[in-house]
């Protein structure tokens, strides 16, 4: 069974600039409310217990209302996931503290409706819990197709697959890959890995293997023989880019060693580490800030 997300709403969501401006106003009121939060609990704050309690735990409550559907949308992802958990837990236990106090009837008040409100969040996240099943270390849509076999591919879908990310981040899949008919008519994946970078290899190593498993996503509209072709072209040029990004990356290695003032046994050593691992650490550092080389790729924007 296929799953589709949502459209977007607005057509403004597409723009990257919509997602910017989303992203930083959402990172501000996170800090802002991790800082006020922190500045109440070390008595930072001239606010009476009740008082603290209470508004501490709506603000809590409506930036976690606000991204409700967001969040549910992508429950896949860990991070979501917590973004639901631990507002939640604090909030309620905020507010549960507040009922208890002996302040004005106005704040216990307020304080269980916020606990309402809390728990209608917890039953959509309940309800919503149930149209994923877990698949590995992670959930995805319910009755979605698990490993599909290579009859029922086609050129341009996105291969989403298990492995070491995935365990890392508790998620079903960690991996992209692309399925690409070559010119020959051979049927590829293309996709970009830490040790070896970005690379090309037959379908059948992914559809036959007996570990793990992958979700295949196909284009709302698929290729035509143009764009197949076209894709193909340029995957082979984003493989030779970056194994001429690396081999540059090499050599610039090896003169640097070889200006040491070490013996030639010590040079040896440095070289073999650092072509065995100089790149998949550069590779992993530029991932993780988020940035790269003009020339370095990565497995879901390569493949996307």
């Amino acid at each position: 069974m296929s799953y589709n997300p949502p459209a977007s709403s607005v057509t403004l969501q597409r723009s990257q600039a919509y997602f910017a401006v989303t992203k930083a106003l959402n990172t501000i009121s996170y800090l802002w409310i991790v800082h006020l939060s922190w500045r109440f609990i070390t008595h930072r704050l001239d606010w009476q217990l009740a008082t603290g309690c209470v508004v501490i735990s709506a603000a809590w409550l409506i930036i976690t209302r606000i991204k409700t559907e967001h969040l549910l949308r992508t429950y896949f992802d860990i991070l979501s996931r917590i973004e639901i958990h631990l507002p939640m837990i604090f909030g309620i236990l905020l507010s549960t503290v507040a009922l208890f106090t002996k302040a004005h009837t106005f704040y216990h008040l307020v304080a269980i409706v916020e606990i309402i409100i809390w728990l209608y969040i917890y039953g959509l996240y309940k309800k919503n819990q149930s149209s994923f099943e877990k698949q590995g270390y992670g959930p995805v849509p319910l009755h979605t197709w698990i490993n599909p076999p290579a009859s029922e591919l086609r050129s341009g879908d996105l291969i989403l697959t298990s492995g070491r990310i995935a365990h890392a981040l508790h998620e079903s899949v960690g991996h992209a890959e692309t399925v690409l008919r070559m010119p020959d008519g051979q049927w590829m994946l293309f996709s970009s890995y830490m040790d070896k970078g970005t690379s090309l290899h037959p379908l059948s190593e992914l559809t036959s293997a007996n570990e793990g498993h992958y979700i295949a996503l196909h284009l709302k509209e698929p290729w035509n023989q143009e764009q197949e072709l076209e894709a193909a072209t340029i995957a082979k040029a984003m493989v030779e880019t970056d194994h001429l990004w690396a081999a540059q990356e090499n050599a610039r290695s090896e003169a640097i060693i070889e200006a040491l003032p070490l013996p030639s046994k010590f040079k040896s050593a440095l070289k073999r580490f650092f072509l065995c691992h100089r790149l998949r650490l550069v590779r992993y550092f530029y991932g993780t800030y988020g940035q790269r080389p003009l020339d370095l790729y990565w497995c879901l924007p390569g493949a996307l």
